[in-house]
C-alpha cells in the first residue's frame, strides 16, 4: 500500500495536482475536503466535535485503504486545529501495516496565493477564497507547515503547472519502489 500525502497551503493546488496524479498512477484519491465538508455540515468547523469527526474519519478511511490493499493519495492542509502530530501518526498506521508512505510539499508565491484564492472554482469545496482572512491567517498557517514532517518532494506550484507537478510526482514514487 502507498499513501501519498500531499499537502500545502490553501490555494497551492493540492487537488488539481492530486487529480492529474490519480489519472497517472491509478491511485485513489481522498481529498481533505469531502470530510471537512461533511463533517462541516453538523458542527462548526474547529469546534471540538468538529476536529474529533474530522480526525476519526479521515483515519478511518486510511485505515480502511491499508486494509484493502488500495494506493491512496490524500491531500491535507496544515492548520492549526490538526492536531500537530496526525501527520506522523498516519505514517505510522501505513508504515505498520508494511506500507510506504511519501510526503509531497506543495508550495506557491504568496502574491500568486492570494490572486489563487478569490477563484471562484474553490467555492465548490467552501474553501477559503478571502484573500484579507487569508492574510489574517498566514502565519498560523505557516507555522503548522514548519511543523509537518520532512518531504520526500516539494514542488513550487507558481511556477509548474500542475501535470508537470504530478509527473515529478510520480518519478519520485516510481524510485521509491525500485
Amino acid at each position: 500500500m502507498h499513501l501519498i500525502f500531499l499537502y500545502g497551503q490553501a490555494a497551492a493546488g493540492k487537488l488539481t495536482v492530486a487529480r492529474a496524479l490519480s489519472a497517472r498512477t491509478g491511485f485513489a484519491l481522498f481529498h481533505n475536503h469531502l470530510i471537512v465538508d461533511a463533517v462541516g455540515a453538523v458542527f462548526p468547523f474547529g469546534s471540538d466535535e468538529f476536529v474529533r469527526l474530522r480526525e476519526a474519519f479521515w483515519m478511518e478511511m486510511i485505515g480502511s485503504a491499508i486494509a484493502a490493499g488500495r494506493a491512496l493519495i490524500f491531500t491535507f492542509a496544515p492548520e492549526p486545529t490538526v492536531a500537530s502530530d496526525f501527520p506522523a501518526r498516519v505514517a505510522a498506521m501505513v508504515r505498520a501495516a508494511g506500507g510506504a508512505v511519501m510526503f509531497v510539499s506543495l508550495t506557491l508565491d504568496p502574491d500568486e496565493q492570494e490572486r489563487r484564492i478569490v477563484s471562484a472554482d474553490r467555492a465548490a469545496f467552501g474553501k477559503l477564497r478571502s484573500a484579507e482572512l487569508l492574510r489574517e491567517l498566514r502565519a498560523g498557517f505557516a507555522a503548522c507547515m514548519e511543523a509537518m514532517p520532512v518531504a520526500a518532494i516539494t514542488i513550487d506550484t507558481s511556477t509548474i503547472m500542475p501535470d508537470a507537478a504530478a509527473a515529478q510526482i510520480a518519478e519520485a514514487i516510481a524510485q521509491q519502489v525500485d
